[in-house]
C-alpha cells in the first residue's frame, strides 16, 4: 500500500473516530497531495512516495516555523494546535536520523565519491536528497555537509 492510500485510510479511520483534530490535519495532507498532483501534471504520472514523503517534512517544517513565531506572540492556544498537527503527520514519516547517523551517512558519501571541496556541494545533497528522502532532516545535512566540505 503506497503512502497516498495509507493517509487515505487513516482519514477514514479517524471520520469513523471522530477525531477531529485527525480528520482536519488529514483534510491538509490530502489537499496538499492533490495540489501537488495538479501541479506535476504532464511531468510524471503519479507522485512517488519519494515526493510524497518530502512534501510531508515541508509540512512539519512550515509547523514548527509557526511554533516560533507563536511563541514569540506568546501563543499556547495556536502553538498547541501546531505541535498535534505534527504529531498526526509525523505517523506517516519514517524515524528520522539522529545527527550523529546523518553525519556518518554525509562522510561515507563524500569519501565513496571523493568529493573534495565546497563546489561538491549541490552533486552531495542531490545524492542525500534521492537516497534518503523522509530519513535525513535536509537542513541538518545542509549544515553538516557545509562544514565537511569546508574542511
Amino acid at each position: 500500500m503506497n503512502l497516498i492510500n495509507k493517509i487515505d485510510e487513516k482519514y477514514k479511520t479517524s471520520i469513523k473516530e471522530k477525531d477531529s483534530n485527525s480528520i482536519n490535519t488529514l483534510r491538509l495532507v490530502r489537499s496538499a497531495i492533490k495540489d501537488k498532483q495538479i501541479s506535476i501534471r504532464g511531468k510524471q504520472e503519479n507522485l512517488s512516495d519519494a515526493d510524497v514523503l518530502s512534501l510531508l517534512q515541508n509540512m512539519v517544517k512550515q509547523r514548527k516555523d509557526s511554533i516560533e513565531a507563536f511563541e514569540k506572540a506568546n501563543r499556547q492556544d495556536l502553538i498547541d494546535k501546531e505541535k498535534a498537527e505534527i504529531n498526526v503527520i509525523e505517523t506517516f514519516l519514517p524515524e528520522q536520523k539522529s545527527e550523529q547517523e546523518t553525519e556518518e551517512i554525509i562522510i561515507k558519501i563524500i569519501k565513496d565519491n571523493n568529493f573534495s571541496s565546497i563546489k561538491d556541494m549541490g552533486k552531495l545533497m542531490n545524492l542525500i536528497k534521492s537516497n534518503y528522502t523522509g530519513v535525513i532532516d535536509m537542513g541538518v545535512a545542509g549544515k553538516i555537509a557545509k562544514s565537511s566540505l569546508g574542511k
